[in-house]
């Protein structure tokens, strides 16, 4: 049997690669910036790691802007992050 290879995938706040199990899929899709907690929704996607640093980094520095290509709005950043740090809570 062939041994198999996990995806990987890039954290756009630290900019460390890990597999993508370890990380959290954010979408952007109709005008919507949403966490693909399934990691199968539809549009365009980042992964981010599960710990608050990351997710810190990545809304200060605005990640999620230039990873996505589009300028998602100050309003649906800080809902994001907010739902990605109870994700993060819930999981610890």
């Amino acid at each position: 049997m062939k041994n198999r290879t996990k995806p990987m995938r890039r954290c756009i706040g630290c900019m460390e690669s890990k597999e993508k199990e370890e990380l959290i899929r954010v979408t952007w899709y109709e005008g919507e910036l949403a966490v693909d907690t399934t990691g199968k929704a539809k549009g365009r996607g980042v992964y981010i790691c599960k710990n608050r640093d990351c997710i810190a980094k990545a809304a200060k520095k605005g990640a999620f802007a230039r990873s996505l290509r589009v300028d998602p709005g100050r309003e649906q950043i800080a809902k994001v992050t907010e739902e990605l740090e109870r994700l993060v809570d819930h999981a610890e």
